[in-house]
Formats: C-alpha cells, structure tokens, sequence
C-alpha cells in the first residue's frame, strides 16, 4: 500500500543548499518518489542560538514504509550524511541535516519514539511555510 508522507528538512552547517539536496536525492531513492518539493527557505535558529542560518524545505513522498521503519529511515539518511548528535528533551544544535516526518496519511501516532502529526510543527514557521506550499500550491 502506497502512504503519503510530509517530511521537513533543515540544514545550518556546510553546503547548505548541497546537504538539501543530497537529502532529497537519498529521500528518494531510499523511501520512495518526491511528489512535491517546496523552495527553500532561510530560517533563524529556533530553540537555541547559533550564528549560523538555516536552510529548511518540505517534501511529499509516497512510500510503501511503515512509519517506525520510515523513522529508522530518516535516522538512518541523517547518519550517512554525517550527523552526529540528535536533538534530546528541547537541547538543539547546529546540524548538517534534519528529516522530521511531519504527517503520514491521515494517522495519529504517539509512541516513545515517534508522534505524527509532528507535535511542534504549529509553533514553527520554519516547517508550516514550506508545508503549506506543497499542501496548497496555489495559495
């Protein structure tokens, strides 16, 4: 069975626009086809200070991935592209690339591990403005 995922990405070390896309390209070729892709869109840090900027997008992906494995997944792309550290109980830090999986069909997951919808994706600009793109193209 085909899924429809929403996943937000963000990046604030390196080649930011190269760690975007890198992403997506592994996104793609490991979960499934992008569907829609937003702009991306320099953001300000949120929840810690940094002096670098973010670059942030959102992406539609159709997958045949269980979300557990589809969290496995991200981690797994996040890993390979060199990121050391997660963020823990509200401490952030700087990264070379983030995947959050923000919706998955129409589900309501709350485990340990994984909540879908994304539990703070209301509070943040960073991921609504990218979503809304691709959720509603023509506004």
């Amino acid at each position: 069975m085909v899924h429809t995922v929403y996943l937000s990405l963000g990046t604030n070390l390196g080649d930011k626009e190269q760690n975007l896309m890198s992403a997506i390209t592994e996104i793609e070729r490991r979960i499934g086809p992008i569907r829609a892709q937003s702009a991306f869109l320099t953001t300000e840090p949120w929840g810690f200070e940094s002096g670098n900027s973010f670059l942030n997008a959102a992406v539609r992906v159709e997958t045949d991935i269980a979300p557990l494995a589809l969290l496995d997944e991200t981690q797994q792309i996040e890993r390979d592209m060199g990121r050391t550290q997660k963020s823990v109980e509200g401490k952030y830090h700087d990264r070379i690339i983030d995947i959050d999986i923000l919706l998955y069909d129409d589900l309501h997951i709350q485990t340990k591990r994984l909540t879908i919808p994304h539990p703070l994706m209301y509070e943040r600009d960073f991921v609504l403005i990218p979503l809304r793109e691709i959720l509603l193209p023509n506004s």
